[in-house]
């Protein structure tokens, strides 16, 4: 049996709020609890955004709550090869295509289709570049900056029927084609989110991924993906997110304070981390239901 090993997960694009330190204390206590490992990784995968001094408050935030990693922290931005090497064998298997769509190209397909389908992000993807002959991506992708996405449908049917466990949603269904064809490695960047998860959380052994509800339905891509490069699947537990009086979620945008901003105003370290743990939340902040 393998030893329970949870992860943290953050971007470094802005300060840890309430509802990170939620979820970051949920992960260390399951394997605090079960002897296992508490991982931190950095998403800094978004090189407009991600900033060095956001790294360094993650960790000066986690500290301050008593939430003391285990092993090196890993950085995805010094695991770019490893993703190359997934997106190169999935390449290899014709389950992606060069997409040299820009956005407003995009808005005016799904604008002139009078049923596009819509997914958890929005619109569905038209497959505009799906349709191009070979000839044509091979010229285009010599002059063109492109994005790879995944041909969701045709890795579905290749993958077959298949599933994964939530703690509180049971057995799930994986239905990816509720996102259409995904962007696995963007113009701007070498790598996509789901990709990028769904690589590191096997490479690092994790058994149980514990995060927020906001990324449930992400869920069916990451299974998919699971399934097309051979890599084990954890457990899921995604937890109910953190809103205002006014049922929003947490965001700096809303005046949600963070972490540094009680730290700053004399909060008790051990006081907010039980309160949290209890889910009591402080400052007129409450758990969402579903």
């Amino acid at each position: 049996m393998r030893a329970l090993v949870t992860r943290f997960a953050p971007s470094p694009t802005g300060r840890l709020h309430l509802g990170h330190a939620y979820s970051a204390i949920l992960a260390h206590d399951a394997a605090r609890d079960a002897g296992g490992q508490f991982l931190l990784r950095i998403e800094d995968i978004d090189p407009g955004r991600s900033r060095a001094a956001f790294v360094d408050g993650i960790i000066e935030d986690l500290l301050w709550l008593g939430l003391q990693p285990d092993g090196e922290i890993v950085y995805q931005s010094e695991r770019l090869p490893f993703y190359a090497a997934a997106l190169d064998r999935l390449k290899a298997e014709g389950l992606v295509y060069p997409c040299f769509c820009t956005r407003s190209a995009i808005a005016a397909e799904v604008a002139a289709s009078a049923s596009a389908p819509h997914g958890p992000d929005g619109p569905h993807y038209p497959g505009i570049c799906r349709r191009l002959s070979p000839d044509a991506r091979a010229a285009r992708m010599a002059v063109e900056p492109h994005s790879w996405r995944l041909d969701v449908g045709q890795a579905a049917s290749r993958a077959g029927p298949f599933s994964w466990h939530d703690e509180h949603a049971g057995e799930v269904a994986a239905d990816p084609a509720c996102f259409g064809d995904v962007v696995l490695a963007r113009k701007d960047a070498p790598v996509s989110y789901h990709l990028a998860v769904t690589v590191d959380d096997a490479d690092q052994g994790v058994t149980h991924v514990i995060r927020g509800r906001d990324l449930f339905a992400a869920t069916h891509v990451h299974r998919l993906l699971q399934a097309l490069l051979g890599l084990p699947v954890p457990l899921y537990r995604h937890h109910g997110l953190l809103i205002d009086a006014e049922g929003r979620r947490l965001a700096k945008r809303h005046g949600a304070p963070t972490i540094a901003d009680l730290r700053a105003g004399g909060a008790d370290p051990a006081a907010l981390a039980a309160a949290l743990r209890m889910g009591q939340m402080p400052g007129g902040y409450s758990l969402a239901s579903t």
